[in-house]
């Protein structure tokens, strides 16, 4: 059995360093979820751009085949279904961590 993706275990030099590592990864963690709902927003966008573009060829005939657009129409709205449920998501865990007492 191949064993090569095991990496081994790092272990800190000191005290210091073990809390900035800490701090790091809060701050990609941020960086995380930020670049996910942006990926999600940009999506959103990409996709509703290329449904009035491809409304646009259809209406001045330059487009070949007319099921293009109503997939674009799909996509687009198959895109701000997913945000709109990650929004929704996310609101739900944050108002459940905010319940939580300690």
């Amino acid at each position: 059995m191949n064993t090569d993706f095991i990496t081994p275990i790092q272990v800190p030099q000191s005290l210091e360093s073990l809390g900035q590592t800490k701090e790091a990864e809060k701050t990609q963690d941020k960086g995380l979820f930020k670049n996910i709902f942006q990926g999600l927003v940009n999506n959103v966008t990409e996709s509703e751009a290329n449904l009035e573009q491809q409304e646009y060829l259809l209406s001045t005939g330059q487009i070949d085949d007319a099921h293009t657009v109503p997939v674009a129409a799909a996509q687009a709205q198959l895109a701000m279904d997913m945000l709109v449920q990650i929004r929704n998501k996310a609101v739900e865990a944050y108002n459940e961590v905010m319940r939580i007492s300690l």
